[in-house]
């Protein structure tokens, strides 16, 4: 079993559960927020990387915390949702706010699923938590349980940048995630990406959608 790192610790700790108590939003708040955010709703931008798509597909949220994104997906008529969280407090909150949606402990650098299980595995401002020397098993990991597509949704730089997060060092990050994965994941090619520029600030975010690459024919 890998050893805990310091980032979990703190998530899965009163840091954490404080952070789940700020951010248990309604699906109407969830709008709301990104609309705040970026002048378009979550549902709008979900549509941007996930227009087409299949509402069969099996989705795994990767840091789902208490089911803010999984709801909206229901929400827009996906049907085969899971999530894993590190932090058992969240875990729990979320059974009781969500309905056939299946939500278990796990973290990124040990997703308790087999091998291709998901069509598309996804996070939303969880890459930022992750030490840039520990990014790269989670990434991997990540691959490891999607068959087909990764999305995610991440705060952008053009290279590591460490940011001071509520008076603590040593917890956020953000960078060229869609580059980094593309670095470290060779069996995935960049399909899209869009940059969200915050409309109070000149903070970026970045979406982006990876496709597993076909396999050559022999």
């Amino acid at each position: 079993m890998l050893k805990a790192t310091f980032q979990l610790e703190r998530w899965e700790g009163d840091f954490g559960k404080e952070y789940t108590d700020r951010n248990a939003l309604s699906p109407d708040g969830l709008e709301k927020l990104y609309k705040d955010h970026y002048g378009i709703t979550r549902t709008e931008l979900n549509n941007l990387f996930l227009q087409g798509m299949e509402r069969s597909l099996r989705i795994l949220e990767v840091g789902s915390n208490v089911g803010n994104q999984l709801l909206c997906l229901q929400k827009m008529g996906f049907n085969n949702l899971y999530g894993i969280e590190p932090q058992d407090y969240a875990v729990e909150l979320s059974k009781r706010r969500t309905e056939h949606i299946n939500i278990i402990r796990g973290s990124a650098f040990d997703i308790p699923f087999k091998d291709g299980y998901f069509d598309l595995v996804f996070t939303s401002g969880v890459l930022i938590h992750i030490n840039p020397k520990d990014i790269g098993r989670a990434l991997r990991e990540i691959s490891r349980c999607s068959n087909k597509y990764i999305w995610g949704l991440e705060y952008y730089a053009e290279k590591y940048e460490e940011i001071v997060y509520r008076g603590e060092k040593n917890l956020l990050w953000k960078t060229d995630f869609a580059k980094l994965y593309q670095e470290t994941l060779p069996a995935f090619e960049l399909v899209k990406e869009q940059k969200f520029k915050y409309l109070s600030n000149d903070k970026i975010t970045t979406g982006f959608l990876l496709k597993k690459k076909d396999k050559p024919e022999i």
